[in-house]
């Protein structure tokens, strides 16, 4: 099997390569590229190999635009910096992606993986947007400020003031963690998990967004049924929904 390694870090490239050559010692690096330019010229130059180890990040910018100027056909195994709750939608039937630094369990399963499946042929233009769309977002800077309706008056609540937020039919509020205020706000929750940092707060069910600072306990009533319970009063039972108590588990051990 031939690989093409695209990384603008020097060490990490020789890192990855290393691994690889521990993982499977008959799999060839057939080159190791650090820019789009240089990347896009090999692939129109060469033939394409059995798979391409893709940082999202190169110098002299992102990776998506080498689809943009040359079709490719491999297999991608990204690398990225980028959290798993970031790119946590982006796990493609034929492509995967390795969070920065690469580890030898995670690379272990990705060539396993790309061995048992039979890939597809490139990146969908779906695909692509999807990413693209994800990075984007995870780009931008996360919410430290956020406006509260208050009248005729323009005021806000600082994120770290924040104990919990919670739907009400269409309305949002956030609550505040000392005073246990509410506040309506103009965004909704699904706005607002894209917004604000995911180390800090976790959506738990489909009307409750808490903050992890805020917590004072988790109470396991069943196996499957976790209780939020926050350092101070607040008028609102807090469940941890079923399908969301294995991840908040995860987000509560980081």
């Amino acid at each position: 099997m031939k690989a093409l390694i695209v990384e603008d870090e020097v060490l990490a490239a020789e890192r990855l390569e290393a691994l690889v050559h521990a993982i499977d010692p008959e799999i060839t690096v057939v080159a190791q590229l650090d820019t789009i330019t240089e990347t896009v010229q090999y692939l129109k130059s060469h033939e394409q190999p059995d798979v391409i180890f893709l940082d999202i990040q190169l110098a002299d910018g992102r990776s998506f635009e080498i689809f943009e100027r040359v079709s490719i056909h491999s297999p991608i195994i990204f690398i990225t910096a980028y959290d798993q709750y970031a790119l946590k939608a982006f796990k493609f039937n034929s492509i995967d992606y390795l969070l920065k630094p690469v580890q030898s369990a995670d690379l272990r399963a990705a060539l396993d993986k790309l061995k048992r499946i039979k890939h597809k042929g490139g990146l969908s233009e779906d695909d692509l947007a999807i990413l693209k769309e994800i990075v984007r977002a995870k780009s931008q800077p996360f919410k430290h400020r956020l406006v509260i309706k208050a009248g005729n008056k323009i005021q806000f609540r600082n994120a770290d003031e924040v104990a919990y937020f919670f739907a009400d039919g269409k309305e949002a509020y956030l609550v505040t963690q000392k005073e246990s205020r509410k506040f309506l706000i103009s965004y909704t929750l699904e706005e607002l998990e894209n917004i604000l940092n995911p180390a800090e707060f976790f959506r738990i069910s489909r009307k409750f967004i808490v903050r992890a600072e805020a917590i004072a306990e988790v109470k396991g009533l069943m196996s499957t049924k976790l209780e939020v319970k926050l350092a101070h009063p607040i008028e609102h039972e807090l469940m941890v929904s079923r399908e969301r108590a294995a991840d908040f588990k995860k987000w509560l051990d980081q």
